[in-house]
């Protein structure tokens, strides 16, 4: 049993400092603290080659850090990885369950492996737990997108983990099957599990109680997804009308715009600089676009990341 089961809500499940890994010459993360408590979901976000990955497998026992110190569930990540592994389910953005085999199989395999008494009867309780009843004998690897992450978590959660460590789980799945894995994850999380997810979407980072953008390795802000969008100081204009993509480059320069991103049949025009912006564009206000002040989301605070930091890569 972890030395963690009796702990409170406000215990951290995931406890770590100074984190840092390298391959070769090139460092992948940095110094990285992280603190997550029970029963929250924390969102990891960032570019390819920002340091999630790597992250996440160090937490999960299976990479061991050049630097840095770390606990999950009270285990040292360095020194207790094998007691770490039999409580912490790790999920990877490729399935990596048998394709031959049939989703009952697969699960009946999974609880033998873990040696859990009564493996049938475990693998019949995932099954309906993640509504795969009737699913049962179709082959994993006939099995759409959404229905692998699916069986996938099932298989994850079987042995009873009191913390995941989902590296991209719905990459590629179609928006309702990531709305009814992300339905099950709060389900979880309601049940007293920690998660820790990373993740592109936005509407995905908007469902985690916390989030952390990464760039080159490091976090670069933190909070809810409330806090992130208020500490970035971001003003945000959106514009319509015609001629959109020659304003986009007109714009670009001047000063106290530091991004504009197409949304649709509108631009998002940012900075940090409130009165900057609007100094610059006060001369295109009576032009033939309709210029809106507009509410700052989240997607905007990442994409002004993304182009402050760069693309992130380590």
């Amino acid at each position: 049993m972890s030395p963690t089961m009796a702990a409170d809500e406000n215990e951290f499940v995931i406890d770590a400092e100074g984190l840092t890994k390298s391959f070769g010459n090139r460092t992948v993360v940095r110094d990285l603290t992280i603190r997550v408590r029970r029963g929250r979901i924390f969102g990891f976000l960032g570019a390819n080659g920002s340091g999630k990955t790597t992250t996440i497998r160090m937490l999960a026992g299976l990479l061991r850090p050049d630097a840095g110190r770390g606990t999950c569930l009270g285990y040292d990540i360095t020194t207790q990885t094998e007691m770490l592994k039999r409580h912490v389910g790790y999920m990877t953005q490729h399935f990596s369950l048998y394709t031959d085999l049939s989703i009952r199989q697969n699960l009946e395999f999974v609880a033998r492996v873990h040696e859990l008494p009564h493996p049938r009867r475990q693998a019949r309780a995932a099954i309906e737990r993640l509504g795969l009843a009737g699913r049962e004998d179709q082959l994993a690897g006939a099995l759409s997108g959404g229905w692998k992450q699916r069986l996938a978590l099932s298989a994850c959660i079987l042995p009873g983990p009191e913390l995941l460590l989902l590296d991209e789980p719905t990459a590629g799945v179609d928006p309702k099957a990531r709305r009814d894995f992300w339905n099950n994850i709060h389900d979880l999380a309601a049940e007293g599990m920690t998660v820790l997810v990373s993740t592109h979407y936005m509407d995905e980072a908007e469902r985690c109680h916390e989030l952390a953008y990464l760039s080159a390795g490091q976090i670069l802000t933190r909070g809810t997804a409330q806090e992130v969008i208020e500490n970035s100081h971001l003003t945000t204009w959106t514009v319509s009308g015609p001629d959109l993509s020659e304003l986009a480059k007109r714009i670009k320069t001047l000063p106290g715009i530091e991004s504009v991103t197409p949304f649709g049949t509108t631009l998002h025009v940012s900075g940090t600089d409130a009165a900057r912006i609007e100094k610059s564009i006060s001369g295109l206000l009576d032009g033939p676009q309709k210029w809106e002040r507009a509410e700052v989301t989240l997607e905007d605070v990442f994409i002004h990341m993304m182009g402050v930091a760069g693309d992130g890569e380590a």
